[in-house]
């Protein structure tokens, strides 16, 4: 049984050694290759450029994306008008083909997700 306790305090021990030594040896290499490269005056203007440009797509497709959820609410609310006042399966069918229609052409304003500037 000691013997046992013993194998299992020396496992341990061995564990934390190398796990202070595994982080020891990575906090004392430098990390070769990688060196911070200023960028010229027209790189960084372009970049500030692409900045400004992905915050306006950005807040143009939250704008539009309000928008389309106003649409939306508003297609849901006068289908469900529609569906109450309907007397036939007919009449039902086209209220839901009508908000359908109005869900998608709500969907296809909002522009696509746009992509984040790359630093030169």
């Amino acid at each position: 049984m000691n013997k046992i306790i013993k194998s299992g305090a020396v496992i341990a021990a061995a564990v934390a050694l190398s796990l202070t030594g595994a982080t020891g040896s990575f906090a004392a290499d430098p990390t070769p290759g990688v060196t911070k490269v200023a960028l010229t005056p027209e790189q960084k203007a372009a970049f500030e450029a692409a900045k400004a440009q992905f915050h306006a797509s950005r807040d143009a497709r939250q704008a539009a994306m309000a928008t389309a959820k106003a649409a939306i609410a508003t297609a849901k609310a006068n289908f469900d008008a529609a569906k109450a006042a309907a007397t036939t399966k007919e009449a039902r069918q086209a209220a839901r083909a009508a908000m359908k229609a109005a869900v998608d052409a709500a969907k296809a304003t909002v522009p696509a997700k746009p992509t984040k500037p790359v630093r030169p």
